[in-house]
C-alpha cells in the first residue's frame, strides 16, 4: 500500500489521507470539506512559492521559512486567525499521516506554533470558535471509539450545559433508557443533590448512541456503571477530558481560558445572546440563584443593544 502511494505521489497521498479521515477518524462531511480545502490552499501556495507542484520529496524538505511564508500569506489576505489555526491543524494532520505511512518526514513543522488569537479573551467562546472546536479531530492516533466518546462528552457540555462531573456521572442504565425510548431529555442530579430536566440536541443523542455502539467494554457493564469509560474500561477521569480540550485549544490557537467549564459557559452565553429567557437558562444550568446565572452569562453590549432596539416599543417609535 505504501509503495502504491509513493508511486502515485502527492495526489494519491491526499486521497488516502482523506479516506483515513473519513473511515478512521469519522469526520463529518462538513469537516472533511474544510480539511480538503485547507490542504488545497496549502499545496497551491507551495506550488507558487516553489515554482512547481510539490512532490512528496519536496514536502519532506520544506523548512520553517516556507511554512511561515504560507501563514504570512494568509495574514496578508485578511484570513481570520481562527481560520488559519484550523488550516494549520489540517496541514499538521496531513504531514503526520505522511510520516506515519512512511511517505514523507518533515521535522520543521514542529517548530511552527499555531497562531494565537489577538484579543483579550472572553470566558465564553464565539459561536464560530465553538463550531471549530467541536468539528476538529484529534491529532493523536487513537481508537475510533475514543474519538466518539470525546465527541459525545463535548456535545453534552456545550449542547446541554452540563458540568463535567454531571456528564461523567451519567450511568449506563440512564443513557440506555434514553436511547431505548427515543427520548430527548435527561434527568441530571447536580449540586445540592437537586435534579433538573435537561433537553438534548439530536446531535448529542446520536453521538452518545455512536459511542455506545463502538465502545468495546459497553456490553460488560451493568446499569449502574459509568457510561463514559477510559481506555482500559474503567470510569473516565475528568483529567482526560481536560487534556482533550487543551489539545483542541492548542490546535486552534484558542486562549488558555478554554476549558471544559468554558463550554458550559458558552452554552449559557449563546442561549442568552439568541434571546433565551434568563430564568429558563437558570433552570437548565441548575443554578439556585438567578444572580449566579447573570454573572455566568456573557453577551456583548452591541448584541444586547441590537435586541433592545428591535424589540422595545419605544425604540421602534419615531
Amino acid at each position: 500500500m505504501t509503495t502504491d502511494l509513493q508511486t502515485g505521489g502527492t495526489a494519491a497521498a491526499r486521497e488516502a489521507w482523506r479516506d483515513w479521515l473519513k473511515s478512521e477518524r469519522r469526520l463529518s462531511a462538513h469537516t472533511l470539506i474544510a480539511y480538503e480545502h485547507d490542504i488545497d490552499s496549502f499545496l497551491g501556495f507551495m506550488a507558487r512559492y516553489l515554482g512547481t507542484a510539490p512532490t512528496l520529496a519536496a514536502l519532506s524538505k520544506l523548512k520553517p521559512a516556507e511554512f511561515r511564508a504560507w501563514l504570512a500569506e494568509r495574514a496578508r489576505q485578511g484570513m481570520a486567525r481562527t481560520s488559519t489555526a484550523r488550516a494549520f491543524s489540517s496541514v499538521r494532520s496531513f504531514f503526520r499521516f505522511l510520516d506515519q505511512r512512511g511517505l514523507a518526514h518533515n521535522a520543521s513543522i514542529a517548530a511552527i506554533q499555531t497562531p494565537k488569537l489577538p484579543r483579550s479573551v472572553p470566558k465564553a467562546l464565539s459561536e464560530r470558535d465553538m463550531e471549530e472546536l467541536l468539528d476538529t479531530p484529534s491529532e493523536q492516533e487513537r481508537e475510533a471509539w475514543v474519538d466518539l466518546r470525546d465527541a459525545a462528552i463535548l456535545l453534552l457540555l456545550y449542547g446541554a450545559g452540563l458540568r463535567i462531573g454531571e456528564a461523567l456521572g451519567l450511568a449506563k442504565g440512564t443513557v440506555d433508557g434514553l436511547l431505548a425510548r427515543g427520548g430527548d431529555t435527561l434527568a441530571i442530579t447536580g449540586k445540592g443533590n437537586k435534579t433538573r430536566l435537561v433537553p438534548l440536541l439530536p446531535q448529542a443523542i446520536e453521538a452518545m448512541s455512536a459511542y455506545s455502539a463502538g465502545c468495546p467494554f459497553m456490553n460488560a457493564l451493568g446499569p449502574t456503571h459509568a457510561f463514559f469509560l477510559g481506555a482500559r474500561g474503567g470510569p473516565l477521569d475528568p483529567a482526560i477530558v481536560q487534556k482533550r480540550v487543551r489539545e483542541l485549544r492548542r490546535q486552534l490557537g484558542l486562549p488558555d481560558s478554554v476549558t471544559p467549564h468554558a463550554l458550559r459557559h458558552s452554552f449559557a452565553t449563546h442561549l442568552l445572546g439568541a434571546g433565551g429567557d434568563l430564568r429558563t437558562i437558570q433552570e437548565l444550568l441548575g443554578h439556585a440563584s438567578l444572580s449566579t446565572t447573570q454573572r455566568y452569562t456573557d453577551v456583548d453590549a452591541a448584541r444586547l443593544s441590537a435586541v433592545y432596539r428591535a424589540a422595545h416599543p419605544r425604540a421602534k417609535a419615531r
